[in-house]
């Protein structure tokens, strides 16, 4: 559905680690995990189509083009003059364009993702009163208004507190039950293991891509080995 082959991710032509090759599969559920400064975030954005690949080829199929984006909270204004209901309208827009009216289907869309992640409530609240949790409900809502084939989710749980994290992660088994490709980077390894079935781990410019058991098994072997791994070699 996604493939990278041979890709090379980074800033303004500067390379960030060693050439990616892969897939993501139609329906999987994928955790990107590493360090600080590993690329986590660049290859999101550059797989979103926010950012050119330095080189190598991003292949995708008719239906991975329809992306839902996800962005880490500090990336948003949080006191631009909106209402929670305007946020999770937004999601509309591709398949109403920006200055269309709301039928009646989109508005139950939009009433029934607010209704799912606890928002019906603050539905007419502005986004700067609300707390880092219900900021965070709101963007899920605007991604399950949108409803794309693929969703990218950039640090989803970071800052918010353990019911928002545990009602936002049922809402992505949900999504992924659906059969949507689910692609989230993430730090928390025990989230990932109970959680996300396939992991690509960026680890010192090599990556290890594949079930999610296997590659944290293997970051327990000596550093070589992993490396080795990594790049495709035996």
């Amino acid at each position: 559905m996604i493939g990278l082959e041979k890709l090379v991710i980074g800033y303004r032509g500067q390379a960030l680690g060693q050439p990616l090759s892969g897939q993501f599969a139609r329906g999987s559920l994928t955790a990107i995990m590493g360090v600080n400064g590993a690329g986590k975030s660049t290859l999101l954005k550059t797989i979103a189509g926010l950012l050119p690949a330095v080189s190598g080829t991003l292949h995708r199929t008719a239906e991975a083009k329809q992306i839902a984006w996800l962005p880490q909270q500090s990336d948003i204004d949080h006191h631009f003059p909106l209402r929670v209901i305007d946020v999770a309208a937004m999601g509309s827009w591709p398949a109403t364009g920006l200055f269309s009216g709301l039928n009646r289907r989109m508005r139950n869309r939009i009433a029934a993702a607010l209704a799912l992640v606890g928002l019906t409530d603050l539905a007419n609240r502005a986004i700067g009163e609300l707390s880092g949790g219900q900021f965070q409900r709101m963007l899920f809502a605007r991604m399950l208004v949108q409803d794309a084939e693929v969703m990218l989710l950039d640090e989803p749980f970071t800052g918010i507190d353990s019911q928002t994290s545990a009602l936002l992660l049922n809402v992505i088994d949900e999504l992924h039950a659906q059969g949507k490709t689910i692609i989230t980077v993430l730090h928390s390894q025990p989230m990932v293991e109970s959680h996300f079935p396939e992991l690509l781990y960026l680890h010192d410019g090599h990556y290890h891509w594949g079930k999610t058991g296997d590659i944290l098994a293997a970051r327990q072997t000596p550093p070589l080995a992993l490396i080795r791994c990594a790049v495709g070699q035996e």
